[in-house]
């Protein structure tokens, strides 16, 4: 049997593309980055997004410059962490919406740095933004879900959530976790009809650099593949469309991927030798 194609499931069927005119989304991390690009092709899509991020001045001006999409945009500034904010999240929802078809759990941070000079406090930060936040949120908007018409959760990942890397120890760990949850709500939520998705993108021109907690001063590490936000967001709609369960991007993230899956002692060592001349 030859491999599925991203809009086959696993009898045989074909599953019809997802539409994402008149969509209902929840597209957390918002004001830059993917998230950013991800608003803006949903919207030209005609999907109804509520937007949500820390910073309410990127979100307004998401409003002004998308005002004439055909789909249409409201925000809500906040801290995903904040169970409040995640609480408001939903009532609006059920205010506005009476349901909702997507969540992309988009929101996150990362850290640069030697673990051994790292405080405790930066491991449960990454943790808490990348991880547990985005897990509390789709636990309350399961509800929404059930009413949402063809419902699905777009996360993003990484790359690093598949083979860490030195210096990003804090983030591989956040994302590993990610993957491992998604992968095992996948299985669970399938019988409700809701898909689980995700893409996982290398290193994102601005979004992780711009996100970083407690790095100290000239910190540097290499990267796989910088890509650009609407590269990634580009991919991930396609994803969410054909309802493809996950996807690695970039060359450089699948040769990562690859070569730490079969070849992990020497991928230690080359990741070793790039170390050492950080």
């Amino acid at each position: 049997m030859g491999p599925l194609k991203s809009h086959d499931s696993l009898d045989g069927s074909i599953v019809a593309k997802r539409n994402l005119t008149n969509m209902r989304v929840v597209a957390t991390g918002a004001s830059s980055g993917i998230g950013y690009a991800l608003v803006r092709r949903l919207l030209h899509a005609g999907a109804h997004v509520l937007a949500t991020a820390r910073r309410e001045e990127r979100l307004q001006q998401l409003i002004l410059e998308h005002a004439d999409a055909p789909g249409t945009l409201s925000i809500l500034p906040g801290d995903l962490t904040s169970s409040h904010h995640r609480e408001a999240i939903v009532q609006w929802c059920r205010d506005h919406w009476g349901g909702l078809d997507t969540l992309v759990n988009n929101a996150g941070a990362g850290a640069i740095g030697p673990f051994a000079d790292a405080t405790s406090d930066r491991l449960r930060r990454v943790m808490e933004i990348d991880f547990f936040a985005p897990a509390e949120l789709t636990r309350i908007c399961l509800p929404l879900l059930l009413q949402g018409h063809r419902p699905a959760i777009l996360n993003i990942g990484s790359v690093l959530g598949h083979r860490a890397v030195p210096f990003k120890s804090e983030y591989c760990a956040a994302k590993f976790a990610m993957r491992g949850w998604s992968e095992a709500i996948r299985v669970e939520l399938k019988r409700s009809g809701i898909d689980v998705l995700m893409v996982s993108p290398s290193t994102t021109r601005s979004e992780f650099f711009d996100s970083l907690l407690d790095t100290p001063t000239g910190t540097r590490s290499r990267s796989v593949g910088i890509m650009e936000p609407d590269t990634v967001a580009k991919i991930a709609i396609a994803s969410l469309v054909r309802s493809k369960r996950e996807r690695i991007l970039s060359l450089g993230g699948k040769l990562l991927v690859l070569s730490g899956r079969w070849f992990p002692s020497i991928t230690d060592y080359i990741l070793g030798r790039s170390l050492a001349k950080t």
